[in-house]
């Protein structure tokens, strides 16, 4: 249609739309049709300029999330929050000399997102060519199940990890974490303690380190992502490696069940080394679940058979009713309630104090004992801290067991370490006081200086007992049953204890349980050592009691580390070793 035949058609549409009104109009009309062609443009171009911005809006959106997500950290899509948020950080443990115990390791765990899975069976048959310990039937309810998230397995290896990615399961995803890493192992396991899947301690001072408010922190998100200061313990991780070793081949050579030790500072009560044998790896703490997770050191009660006679002896010697120039009569068994007490390797005679611990007389040691009395017995055992629960950091500790009533017979069979269940440790403790002057000082895993210690002692012996002690001590390393545990140079004193193992409630014929508690240098004592072994059945020089087994183990401790805890040998000009004389 020609640009005159358009006009013409609009005037026949104007005509009609008025009514058949042939009044003429002229440049009229004219103006009309120019002003609606400019007002039809003007509208054209507005829609073209809405449209434009428009698009100009949503490509700038894209683009801008597109650089946003250019710039995230790369993270595997989930159902779940950030990853600092699901894992918070530990503290490093290290030891008094800042070597780590316990660190963070970084490492990555694998989830399935159910909704977007598509075959849960083939999902399953690939991952275990990578992973072929994961349950088949516990996969497949988490892969069909209605959750929007699920875990599968946790802490892979970066090899793990890669060989999954390969795989290209769709659903399947990765979550980094945080893992607890345990250079040493076993070394100081029963210390150190462990954590659970989701790095929270569970065990020893990792435990102990939640209970002072880590954890409570974790819970409202303040570790997440924080560097927290060392914890540092009082253990020495050379001397503790010595330790475990030392108890670890008394096991093997000695045919035993168990073993344990502790080297303990007698002027601040700091536990610098200390260890139970069997054991576990914390980095593995499941296999160690049946025997290795009974620390019995501290969370293990056991009659401490002789090494009791030296607490009846400083209990009558500081009640001043008995000197060291005092003597028993010990040429008779006691009978007394159906009972009889004898000596194991008895001299029929009368025996003078240091001869009752020399040869570590049960007569003798009773007779003491009865003197006293059994209400003073109870309250100075009491007094050393070995009848009431052990306090320190580590949550796992015994309560000691004794009589509901104590009877004559009770503070007898008492008096030579039969009758009441102590743990280890906190007979080490006891036997500090004893040396260190008499200050009975709780025993810590944490730095403590002595003044420190100080304001926390409780005296509970005269200065004088524990001098008659010491030298006692040394007198029956030199001349009784701790020749063994002896030490050129280093003035060993010390006690052994062999007492018959309850098994069932009943004493077990052929089988004991052996310790021997220990000092050095015992002229001027810095530390205590107590050794234990379990059901050995041989020792040195073919015997079984607690001087052929548990005394060899104290020397080889000392022997191995005392250079290392700072004290040096004393020897005369000849280069022979000074014995110390009182």
């Amino acid at each position: 249609m020609s640009f005159l035949s358009r006009i013409m058609v609009i005037k026949a549409k104007a005509h009609i739309s008025s009514g058949g009104n042939n009044r003429p109009h002229g440049g009229r009309h004219e103006g009309t049709f120019v002003g609606t062609r400019k007002k039809t443009g003007a509208q054209a171009r507005s829609r073209v300029a809405v449209i434009i911005t428009c698009f100009g809006l949503v490509y700038c959106v894209i683009g801008g999330r597109l650089v946003q997500y250019g710039m995230a950290a790369p993270e595997a899509v989930s159902s779940i929050g950030p990853a600092d948020h699901l894992m918070a950080s530990r503290p490093d443990i290290v030891d008094r000399n800042g070597e780590i115990l316990a660190t963070d390791i970084r490492t990555v765990s694998l989830y399935a997102e159910p909704h977007k899975i598509v075959d849960a069976d083939e999902a399953i048959e690939l991952l275990r060519t990578v992973l072929p310990d994961l349950d088949s039937r516990a996969t497949y309810k988490k892969l069909v199940s209605n959750s929007r998230f699920q875990w599968l397995s946790r802490q892979l290896t970066p090899k793990q990890q890669s060989s999954i990615l390969a795989l290209g399961i769709p659903g399947i995803g990765f979550r980094p974490e945080k893992r607890r890493f345990y250079p040493g192992g076993a070394t100081a396991s029963h210390i150190v303690g462990h954590v659970n899947i989701d790095n929270r301690g569970i065990a020893g001072m990792e435990r102990y380190i939640d209970g002072q408010g880590l954890a409570d922190l974790a819970a409202i998100g303040m570790t997440s992502d924080a560097k927290l200061e060392p914890v540092r313990l009082s253990i020495d991780l050379r001397v503790q490696a010595i330790v475990r070793d030392v108890i670890a081949d008394g096991i093997k050579k000695y045919e035993a069940i168990a073993a344990g030790a502790v080297v303990l500072d007698v002027h601040t009560g700091e536990v610098l080394a200390m260890a139970s044998v069997p054991d576990y790896d914390p980095n593995n703490p499941a296999e160690g679940a049946k025997d290795g997770w009974l620390n019995r050191m501290s969370n293990g009660t056991f009659e401490m058979g002789s090494t009791f006679k030296s607490f009846t002896t400083a209990m009558a010697l500081d009640s001043g009713k008995v000197t060291l120039r005092d003597s028993f009569d010990a040429r008779f068994p006691i009978r007394i309630g159906g009972f009889t007490i004898k000596d194991f390797h008895g001299k029929h005679r009368v025996l003078t104090v240091p001869e009752i611990f020399q040869y570590s007389s049960n007569i003798g040691t009773a007779k003491m004992a009865d003197i006293i009395g059994i209400e003073g017995h109870k309250e100075f055992l009491t007094r050393l801290g070995l009848l009431s629960k052990l306090e320190t950091e580590l949550p796992e500790v015994k309560m000691p067991s004794q009589p509901r009533e104590w009877k004559k017979i009770n503070s007898i069979t008492i008096s030579f370490g039969h009758g009441v269940s102590t743990t280890p440790l906190q007979t080490a403790v006891a036997g500090a006081a004893l040396m260190n002057g008499g200050k009975l000082i709780e025993p810590t895993f944490l730095p403590r200086t002595r003044e420190e210690a100080d304001a926390v002692a409780q005296p509970v012996i005269k200065q004088s007992t524990s001098d008659d002690m010491r030298f006692l001590m040394r007198w029956n390393a030199t001349h009784g049953s701790g020749k063994h545990a002896l030490v050129p140079g280093f003035n060993v004193g010390g006690k052994t204890g062999t007492a018959d193992k309850v098994v069932n409630g009943r004493y077990a014929q052929g089988l004991n349980f052996n310790a021997f508690l220990a000092a050095f240098p015992i002229d001027n004592p810095q530390y205590v050592v107590l050794t234990f072994i379990d059901a050995p059945k041989t020792g040195e020089g073919g015997g079984r009691t607690a001087g052929s087994n548990a005394a060899p183990m104290v020397r080889e401790i000392i022997r191995r580390s005392a250079a290392l805890l700072g004290v040096k040998p004393k020897f005369g000009e000849d280069g022979s070793a000074l014995l110390v004389s009182y």
